[in-house]
């Protein structure tokens, strides 16, 4: 009896010391539960207030269409003088490249010989076609030789004349190849010239920003950060250039600070976007999630949790919100990345 009931003593006292350490590590556990749940950070309120998207893009000052051209040699000839060197001014007729002209001149003297010869035969078989002694077709081939001797001669007279390159505008020399006593061929550029009064600035894009840009958008122009101008795009290219693998955008510049000079890198900022109601959230409070975003809303009780979000853009402080989130809720900002679903936020708030 006294073996039994110390038997039951020992299991009684060892169930309550169970339950008694259970109960303890119940309560441990809990404690330790919240602790993990309460997180330091920062949220923002939401408000509704004006927002606007910028697209960025670098290019360079450029001449308008027509206002520059590329001299080349009309045919294979020795070049004999280079007259001006790269940003000199010039005048539209100035001479600016002289070749030698012994070969293009006895080519002219040849053509001239061809067409005159080819003159007299014609004459001649129309003559003896009319008296019927030839036959027509022979006039007609005459004839045919004729017109393909003018075309030459006209063609040698041509490239006599350009014998010496001279400038088909007024502007500033881009750039010079041409060098002294060198074989130019007719498919190289020697001189390139440009109109530095009539300028645009083109831009290059991603694809995907280039196909949000219309003509008409205002355009804020950057060197170095500073302004120097303002413009319009004109012209978004329809096809990504294959060196660059961007889009040309065209600007036309309305106004500058500062002369502008053809070659000069500048940066565009182009308002792409305007939305007097939006809502925006600090870029610190989107937390990357695939090839999408989310951030944390803060609820009532302070509790996190996490909501996709759809991004319009963006500006270097802000991202503006057109899905997933409304004015008067509060998100997380800092702290924002490694924050866990249903984390409880100490109550420090921001104001944007």
């Amino acid at each position: 009896m006294t073996n039994l009931l110390t038997r039951s003593g020992v299991v009684v006292l060892t169930c309550v010391s169970f339950l008694a350490g259970c109960g303890r590590g119940d309560s441990e556990d809990d404690a330790a539960h919240v602790a993990r749940a309460t997180v330091a950070g920062e949220s923002v309120l939401l408000v509704a207030q004006p927002f606007t998207e910028f697209i960025d893009g670098i290019g360079s000052v450029v001449p308008r269409p027509g206002e520059s051209a590329m001299l080349g040699a009309p045919t294979a000839a020795r070049i004999l003088r280079v007259l001006v060197v790269a940003g000199q001014h010039v005048t539209a007729g100035e001479a600016l490249v002289e070749l030698d002209r012994t070969s293009i001149d006895a080519v002219a003297r040849s053509a001239e010989a061809t067409l005159a010869a080819a003159e007299a035969a014609a004459a001649r078989a129309t003559r003896l076609v009319d008296a019927g002694v030839a036959p027509r077709r022979e006039a007609e081939q005459a004839t045919a030789d004729m017109a393909r001797a003018r075309a030459d001669a006209a063609t040698a007279r041509h490239s006599s004349e350009l014998a010496t390159l001279r400038a088909p505008l007024s502007g500033v020399i881009m750039r010079v190849t041409a060098t002294v006593g060198e074989l130019a061929d007719p498919g190289r550029s020697l001189v390139e010239i440009a109109n530095p009064a009539a300028i645009d600035v083109l831009l290059t894009l991603p694809s995907a920003d280039a196909a949000r840009l219309r003509p008409g958008m205002t355009v804020v122009l950057r060197a170095g950060g500073d302004s120097v101008g303002h413009g319009a795009v004109i012209e978004v290219g329809g096809a990504v250039d294959s060196l660059t693998r961007g889009v040309g955008v065209r600007v036309r510049v309305a106004a500058t600070t500062r002369t502008l000079r053809l070659g000069e890198t500048l940066n565009g900022s182009i308002t792409a976007a305007t939305d007097p109601h939006a809502i925006t959230v600090p870029i610190a409070a989107l937390v990357p999630a695939g090839e999408s975003f989310r951030v944390f809303v803060v609820d009532s009780l302070g509790m996190v949790h996490a909501r996709p979000v759809t991004v319009a853009g963006r500006d270097a402080s802000r991202a503006h919100i057109t899905a997933g989130l409304t004015a008067g809720e509060r998100v997380v900002t800092f702290g924002a990345y490694g924050m866990d679903e249903g984390a409880r936020l100490s109550p420090k708030e921001t104001h944007p």
